[in-house]
C-alpha cells in the first residue's frame, strides 16, 4: 500500500507533470513535421482532432460531466475556431516549409500575444516598464527567428509569420477561454473546443482528402499527434492547472522550443543553428521580463557619505 501511495505521490508531483506536458508537447511539433510529407494540413488537422475527441469525451463521461458540453455550444464554437483549428492549420501549414524545432520557437510567443492583447482589452491591466521591454525584446527574437532559413526564401519567411500567427490566435484563445472558466469546467471546454473545431475544419478537410495514406509512420504520428499531444496533454495541463496553479504552468512555454529542438535534431536530422539559439533566447527573455518571473535592475539612489 505505502509503494502504491508513493506511486500516486510521484505521478502528481509538479515537476513530473510538467515535464511530461512539455515533452508530449515538444513531440507535437516532430509528429506534425512528419504528418505533413503525407497530409495535407487540414486533412491532418481533421484527423488529429479525430484521434484526440474520444479521449476527452471518455473523460466527461468518467467525471459526470457529458451533459455539460450541450451548454458549452457558444464557447466551444468560439475556442473551436481561435484556440484549435486556426492555430492547427496555421502551424501545419507552417511546418511544410520550416522546421519543427522553429516552428516550436515561434510558438513560444504566445505569452507575448497575451501581455499585448490585455493591455488592449484588460484596462486594469499593469503596465511597466519590465513588460514593455519584454515585448520588444520578443518581437525582436520573432524577427530574428523569421530570417533563420535563407535557403528557404520567401516561404520560409512565409511559414514562420504562419507560426506567429497561430500564437497570436491562441493569446485570444486563452483570455476568452480563461473568462469561460468560470461557467464551465477546463475539460469540458477542451472536449467542446475539439469537437467544435473538428466540425469547423470537416469542409476545409473534404477537399484535401488523401489518396493513401502514405505509410505506417505518417499515420503513426498524425495518432500519436491526435492522442498524445492533443488528448492526452490536455488532461495534464488541466491537472496542473487545478493542483499547481496558471503561473506554474506557463513554465512549460520555456521547457518546450529546447526539447523540441533536440527532438527535430537527433530524430529528423535538422540543423541547429546560431539564429534559432539566439532568436529563442529572446523570445524566452521576453516572456520571462513581461510575466514578471525575471525583473530589470532598479536604480538604487547614490547616498552622501560624510
Amino acid at each position: 500500500m505505502e509503494a502504491a501511495a508513493s506511486l500516486g505521490d510521484v505521478t502528481r508531483s509538479y515537476p513530473v507533470l510538467l515535464l511530461t506536458l512539455s515533452a508530449i508537447w515538444g513531440a507535437s511539433y516532430l509528429f506534425i513535421k512528419v504528418g505533413v510529407r503525407a497530409f495535407e494540413p487540414f486533412a491532418l488537422v481533421e484527423l488529429r482532432l479525430l484521434f484526440a475527441a474520444p479521449i476527452l469525451v471518455a473523460f466527461l463521461v468518467w467525471r459526470g460531466e457529458l451533459r455539460e458540453l450541450r451548454r458549452a455550444v457558444v464557447p466551444g464554437i468560439v475556442l473551436g475556431a481561435i484556440n484549435v483549428s486556426i492555430p492547427f492549420a496555421l502551424i501545419t501549414w507552417g511546418e511544410k516549409h520550416i522546421d519543427s524545432g522553429v516552428a516550436a520557437i515561434a510558438n513560444a510567443s504566445v505569452p507575448l500575444f497575451v501581455f499585448l492583447l490585455a493591455l488592449q482589452f484588460a484596462p486594469g491591466e499593469r503596465t511597466g516598464g519590465a513588460r514593455l521591454a519584454g515585448l520588444l525584446i520578443g518581437i525582436v527574437g520573432i524577427g530574428v527567428l523569421a530570417g533563420v532559413h535563407p535557403r528557404g526564401g520567401a516561404w520560409a519567411v512565409a511559414g514562420t509569420l504562419a507560426v506567429v500567427l497561430a500564437s497570436l490566435s491562441y493569446a485570444a484563445g486563452g483570455l476568452f477561454g480563461q473568462r469561460e472558466t468560470a461557467r464551465f469546467s477546463g475539460p469540458v471546454l477542451a472536449a467542446a473546443s475539439v469537437l467544435y473545431g473538428a466540425l469547423l475544419m470537416l469542409p476545409l478537410s473534404l477537399l484535401q482528402v488523401p489518396g493513401d495514406l502514405g505509410g505506417w509512420k505518417p499515420l503513426t504520428s498524425t495518432a500519436a499527434l491526435g492522442l498524445a499531444g492533443t488528448g492526452i496533454a490536455q488532461l495534464l495541463l488541466f491537472r496542473i492547472l487545478r493542483d499547481h496553479g496558471a503561473a506554474r504552468a506557463s513554465l512549460v512555454t520555456y521547457l518546450m522550443p529546447p526539447i523540441a529542438l533536440v527532438y527535430g535534431a537527433v530524430l529528423l536530422g535538422e540543423p541547429l543553428t546560431a539564429e534559432e539559439v539566439i532568436g529563442m533566447a529572446l523570445i524566452l527573455l521576453g516572456i520571462g521580463l513581461g510575466s514578471g518571473l525575471l525583473r530589470l535592475p532598479r536604480r538604487v539612489p547614490a547616498t552622501q557619505t560624510p
